[in-house]
């Protein structure tokens, strides 16, 4: 008896393990790197990488120098720059992980211009996982000191100027107010281009509401993708999400077949195929249920050993 009930108390145990381990889980958002050319930002030359491991703001700051390459771009004391003349960090305030794999989406336009530059630029990196600082510090403050801290020089670019609910400072900060002053920015930069040199804008969507007229934090993001494309400065960005902290917790879910997926559901949803995904929530349910149904059996063995009622004394047997 003692075996028997062994298996279902260790199933159990194996089960409310990884529940504990899901709800102490912290709150993550996704942040995307990408480059519509090759201007040799990626060391190995590979595309659509994916990063699945939980990193805070300062990691990611790192990977994007190192990784993505952009130590090239805004370290000072490296002589090999890349040939980019923008480096856009775009600091969002919408998307947490869960929410790449959700069917509807709060704003679409966003997940649409992601997933479109992720899959078709050349070069492009996914963070699924940063955790939300509890720190006072913000996002695109973590991720600037975190530039400058892992340049060793300091930061060497030409410009940096920011805009929107930013809350970074410096002594060649250049303040933008809307969008047509960053399109003005670019304007200025293309025509005064100087090898070798990358200026970097750090754009912030406000938290409370949207800026330039109620526009979404997904059209502004197209805006400003397609205005660089128009221009025809050479660009990278950075999209990185800080969504308020008070969120439930997500799901850990792979997010490159997500990513890889197309803008219309239409298709996904009507498909019969079980991929990996698929397969552990499946794997998942079958071993909740195995543990759910030992778990009755075991009760119910209990239940019914108690029930019996063993007499204390027995008869003598008659003399025949």
């Amino acid at each position: 008896m003692e075996r028997g009930m062994a298996v279902p108390l260790l199933a159990l145990l194996f089960l409310v393990a990884q529940l504990t381990h899901v709800i102490s889980l912290p709150t993550t958002a996704p942040a995307f790197l990408w480059s519509p050319r090759s201007y040799g930002l990626s060391h190995g030359g590979a595309k659509e990488v994916v990063h699945y491991q939980t990193i805070s703001p300062k990691d990611l700051a790192k990977s994007v120098l190192e990784e993505g390459g952009w130590s090239n771009l805004v370290c000072s004391g490296i002589s090999d720059h890349g040939n980019v003349d923008i480096a856009l960090v775009f600091v969002g305030r919408k998307l947490q992980s869960s929410d790449i794999s959700k069917a509807k989406q709060l704003d679409p336009t966003l997940v649409d211009t992601l997933k479109i530059s992720f899959t078709s630029s050349n070069f492009s990196m996914a963070f699924p996982y940063v955790a939300i600082s509890e720190e006072e510090d913000t996002l695109e403050s973590l991720l600037i000191s975190g530039f400058a801290e892992n340049c060793g020089n300091g930061l060497g670019v030409n410009r940096i100027a920011s805009m929107g609910a930013c809350s970074i400072d410096g002594e060649n900060l250049n303040k933008l107010h809307n969008l047509h002053s960053i399109h003005d920015f670019v304007t200025s930069r293309m025509e005064t281009r100087v090898a070798g040199q990358t200026d970097l804008i750090v754009f912030c969507n406000g938290v409370l509401q949207d800026l330039d007229h109620g526009k979404s934090e997904g059209e502004i993001l197209s805006e400003l993708v397609s205005f660089l494309e128009q221009s025809g400065a050479t660009y990278t960005i950075l999209y990185a999400s800080e969504p308020p902290r008070l969120l439930n917790h997500p799901t850990h879910l792979p997010l490159s077949r997500f990513l890889a997926e197309g803008t219309k559901t239409s298709d996904s949803a009507n498909s019969t195929i079980c991929d990996e995904v698929c397969q552990i929530k499946s794997s998942l349910l079958e071993g909740l249920f195995v543990a759910i149904v030992l778990l009755i059996i075991l009760i119910s063995g209990l239940c019914c050993m108690m029930g019996i009622d063993t007499p204390t004394r027995f008869e003598t047997p008659q003399e025949s």
